[in-house]
């Protein structure tokens, strides 16, 4: 089922906001105001109608501004972060659905090296890589793939996350069973807020189905804090072997793609290990970084829009796109600044983060 998002409740900053400035009066006042409350229940919740008031709910200098970059009069952006030393987490629409992108391939590749640790399989394995055949959107329920090269297990995980490899990831989602698995290894680990619906070869294929501006399409959607969550899990050595994490974390480490979303935002000391993901209308990182403590953040940060609509992004995608990662960008050097602070006792500066040139 499809959500749709309706222009009011995009336009405002976290939506918890919204109903404080619902009107009062009767009449055809009240009848929009309840279509409105309905619209934003259906798609968000009701347990995000409270508390009403941005004071109520974001009370520290540091959670204002993550709020005001989260901003969404152009687009739904999500975020979580959460300090693993001292447990600190702020979130934005953390628990709404936004699409994975290419970051679902983190639970791809952790479902694969749990099936390792059981002795299911051998990273020296072999496995061919799924390579799509060309078709027409839409026209199948799947995406018609052929089989091509055979490249070892270590590869293929060090390929589908540092350089985002699709047709590495569709390879071993093929041999640990599907979307179905993935989904399956994911509930068992307590995260129900996710769902990997179709291998990377259909996704692609089908991208721009929806505008996830204006749609929630639960397909290959998660929420940030699912995502940040899992991250942190695989840091922290939760269900993985010593071997199977550190294998996965420097895959982490390694990644080159999103340039300018957080990897320019962070000094190189932070140690970013992360993920992106990017199809029409939205952009994504997820990952750890190192605070000037030692002090680990895990972070998930989804945008949508950024371009006045569809139309926009249409005439200058490029523009679009580096609005997205820009936005990126400003709020991991917000949570950055904003996380080191809250223990050093340093004023916060929210702009210059030492850039890695990305």
């Amino acid at each position: 089922m499809l959500n749709k998002i309706r222009r009011p409740f995009v336009a405002l900053t976290a939506a918890v906001l919204s109903l404080a400035a619902l009107p009062n009066s009767a009449s055809a006042d009240d009848r929009q105001g309840n279509e409105l409350n309905s619209s934003f229940d259906s798609a968000f919740g009701t347990e995000m109608r409270e508390p009403q008031t941005f004071e109520a709910v974001y009370q520290s200098d540091f959670e204002r501004r993550i709020v005001q970059l989260a901003d969404g009069d152009r687009g739904r952006i999500g975020v979580y972060a959460i300090d693993l030393e001292t447990g600190k987490e702020i979130s934005v629409l953390g628990d709404q659905r936004f699409p994975m992108a290419s970051t679902s391939k983190v639970a791809v590749a952790a479902v694969f090296l749990d099936g390792v640790d059981k002795g299911k399989w051998n990273l020296s394995d072999k496995f061919p890589l799924m390579i799509p055949v060309r078709s027409k959107k839409y026209s199948s329920t799947r995406a018609p793939v052929r089989t091509g090269n055979e490249v070892a297990a270590w590869e293929l995980i060090s390929l589908m996350i540092s350089k985002s490899c699709n047709s590495c990831t569709d390879a071993l989602l093929r041999v640990v069973g599907g979307p179905e698995e993935v989904n399956k290894w994911m509930r068992n680990k307590g995260f129900e807020n996710f769902q990997l619906s179709r291998d990377i070869a259909t996704l692609v294929r089908d991208d721009g189905e929806y505008d996830p501006v204006e749609w929630i399409d639960p397909r290959d959607s998660a929420s940030p804090r699912t995502m940040g969550l899992l991250v942190a899990g695989i840091y922290q050595g939760r269900w993985l072997s010593s071997r199977s994490r550190g294998l996965l974390m420097s895959a982490l480490e390694e990644t080159t793609t999103g340039k300018r979303r957080m990897t320019a935002a962070l000094p190189e000391s932070a140690r970013l290990a992360h993920k992106t993901g990017t199809l029409s209308r939205t952009a994504s990182d997820i990952g750890v970084f190192r605070l000037p403590d030692g002090r680990v953040v895990a972070a998930a940060i989804y945008v949508t829009g950024q371009s006045a609509n569809l139309a926009d992004e249409a005439r200058n995608k490029r523009t679009a796109r580096k609005m997205r990662d820009e936005r990126i960008a400003e709020i991991t050097r917000a949570l950055y600044y904003g996380f080191s602070a809250q223990t050093s006792g340093q004023p916060q500066n929210w702009t210059s983060a030492p850039r890695n040139g990305g």
